[in-house]
């Protein structure tokens, strides 16, 4: 399933933001805007989860995307707001945005977790970082 939400067309330079419903993903997303602005870019943001759980933290409801809609129209800069449910991997998806946009920029927040975790559950972040062919900015809450 996917959902999307536009604002005006977009400028040539495009910036991607992971975004989640979190202080690391509103963090990434606070950050895209000012790269946006300071690049002239446009934003393009996206969500995602894989559907295989009844409960998905990462997956933002509609009062989120409604909120970050909100935000992003006051930022008055350029952007599309884009929720995949089902489709894949987050860091997968991430980087198919990357790939359709020609982007300049990847943003992504961080979450501190443990060596295990990271060994049990994979790195969203570091297959961004190592895959993306573009830079990739990681910011923390």
């Amino acid at each position: 399933m996917r959902t999307e939400r536009t604002a005006t067309p977009a400028p040539d330079t495009t910036i991607v933001v992971g975004y989640t419903p979190t202080p690391a993903g509103e963090a990434a997303v606070r950050a895209a805007v000012d790269e946006a602005r300071l690049r002239g870019a446009s934003l393009y943001v996206v969500n995602v989860s894989r559907g295989d759980a009844y409960v998905d933290r990462n997956l933002a409801s509609r009062q989120h995307l409604n909120e970050l809609q909100r935000l992003l129209a006051e930022s008055g800069i350029q952007h599309r707001v884009v929720q995949e449910v089902g489709r894949g991997e987050p860091s997968e998806e991430l980087l198919r945005a990357v790939e359709e946009t020609n982007a300049a920029l990847v943003v992504i927040g961080l979450r501190h977790r443990t060596p295990v975790g990271k060994l049990l559950l994979g790195s969203t972040a570091q297959q961004i970082l190592l895959d993306a062919p573009c830079p990739v900015l990681g910011v923390k809450p």
